[in-house]
């Protein structure tokens, strides 16, 4: 009976592979100098894997009022190997701990000077053993935890920079118990991105990418000010798998980075670049002023800062692509940039294969901030129409074939 259950079983998963192979775009895959280049084409336009995210949360943690571990200010989260699930709270600068339902079960840290303490609390992620690395001071001390919690050791990147600013901050932990930096000073338009080793210690440079287009100009009071175009591109950087993705947002290439800094491979995928329109500016500006007046912003800048948005020019085009993220399956999501005036039902992600190879269109709800895929979850934030944080688990189902 086991035997032909086995066989089942593996039948099934046989015909949904086949069946996500006979849907999926084609792809053109050559090598370069050693460089493997994956050429995608765009899939349909109605065209969806058969993935599914569950309707409503199997996890939820926060709360309007009530205990203080459930009040969350500038919450992420990241899920440990246990099934517990490790949240920065960066409004306290403490990470606390629940288990796989959401009851609270312990907080570290918080804000201070001492071991195990935090001052601007940056951002959390599984180390190595399964312990737990906590990067904070703007990225210049990093601390590794035990599972219970316990202080184990500090660490930070040794840069030769002489000033904060110019030294390189982490960006996420990779599995192997390095972490993935990048050097990229608001002022400057290119970044550095690197791989540092557990000490600390320079382990490989991935090279200068192209960052943010830079503008300069002087304001009606007589200063500089420094600001990017409406809708410019940025750089975008996240583990994948053993590799390491980067790419412009200005074109659909991802080029992916063994950890000693060589080239593996160059992922792209059809995409006509679209240029602003004049009206476009409108909900550019309303946009950067509604984060203003969220924020400590002083009221009366608040018309400086106005005019200021409508005299930014407009980037040349829009997007190819607005984020990326790997999954626990060793697949890249990408997320689809979403235009203004043409807001979508839900976020709208391609998803590659770990070869590159594109699968195809995954839908997403809008209210979720994505911070990590596991092979059957989705974990991030959201918050409701009073702003109240919460972390969310939803439950992914990639048992069904694409169509």
């Amino acid at each position: 009976m086991k035997i032909l259950l086995a066989l089942v079983c593996g039948l099934s998963l046989a015909c949904r592979d086949a069946a996500v192979d006979r849907n999926r775009p084609p792809a053109e895959v050559r090598d370069s100098a050693g460089v493997r280049i994956v050429e995608n084409r765009r899939p349909a336009e109605a065209s969806r894997l058969g993935w599914r995210i569950g309707p409503e949360p199997s996890v939820s943690i926060g709360a309007l009022e009530g205990e203080e571990p459930y009040l969350l200010h500038r919450a992420t989260a990241r899920m440990l190997p246990d099934g517990r699930i490790a949240v920065r709270n960066g409004g306290s600068s403490e990470v606390r701990l629940f288990d796989g339902s959401g009851r609270h079960l312990a907080t570290w840290g918080g804000e201070g000077e001492g071991p195990g303490e935090f001052s601007f609390l940056s951002e959390i992620a599984p180390w190595p053993g399964d312990s737990l690395v906590a990067w904070y001071s703007h990225g210049r001390s990093i601390s590794v935890f035990d599972a219970s919690g316990n202080f184990g050791r500090s660490f930070s990147l040794q840069s030769a920079q002489p000033e904060s600013w110019q030294r390189p901050r982490p960006v996420a932990a990779r599995p192997d118990g390095t972490i993935l930096s990048l050097n990229d000073p608001e002022a400057a338009d290119t970044a550095v991105v690197e791989i540092w080793d557990g000490d600390g210690a320079l382990s490989a440079s991935l090279g200068v990418h192209p960052n943010r287009t830079v503008l300069i100009k002087t304001n009606e009071r007589g200063y500089r000010e420094l600001s990017w175009p409406a809708y410019g591109s940025r750089l975008e950087v996240a583990p994948w798998g053993e590799l390491v993705a980067v790419g412009h947002t200005s074109r659909y290439e991802i080029r992916a980075f063994r950890g000693d800094g060589s080239l593996a491979r160059i992922v792209r995928r059809d995409h006509a670049l679209r240029a602003p329109e004049d009206e476009d500016r409108t909900p550019y500006v309303e946009e950067q002023m509604s984060m203003l007046t969220g924020s400590s912003f002083p009221a009366e800048l608040l018309p400086d800062a106005r005019r200021s948005f409508e005299s930014t020019p407009l980037a040349e085009a829009f997007p190819a692509f607005s984020s990326i993220v790997a999954d626990a399956a060793g697949n890249l999501w990408v997320e689809e940039y979403e235009y203004p005036r043409e807001e979508r039902p839900s976020r709208l992600w391609s998803v590659f294969d770990p070869a590159g190879r594109i699968l195809g269109f995954v839908e997403t709800p809008r209210r979720i901030g994505i911070g990590e895929i596991g092979e059957d979850y989705l974990l991030g934030r959201t918050s409701d129409e009073f702003g109240v944080e919460f972390i969310h688990v939803w439950p992914l189902d990639r048992s069904a074939a694409g169509r």
